[in-house]
């Protein structure tokens, strides 16, 4: 075969072989970084959300039944 096409062909192999290579790390790369967010999303606790803004959580029930002591319906459930 003439030396010029060996070269050539030697060329587009070792190509191909180093693209092969990197789409390979890529994947490896992408397949560590899931696991560590996976473990990490494991170790991450939300912590909990006031119902009130001065920080205070819902004691009673939930929703429009609910009624203050006043007698009167949560001021969120009036109409603006």
């Amino acid at each position: 075969m003439h030396p010029e096409i060996l070269r050539l062909l030697n060329a587009q192999r070792g190509r191909e072989m180093r693209a092969r290579a990197q789409q390979a790390r890529l994947a490896r790369t992408a397949i560590r970084n899931r696991r560590r967010a996976r473990d990490l999303a494991d170790e991450f606790v939300l912590p909990a959300i006031p119902d009130y803004v001065d920080g205070s959580f819902r004691s009673g029930p939930a929703g429009h039944e609910a009624v203050s002591d006043a007698g009167q319906a949560p001021a969120a459930h009036h109409a603006a």
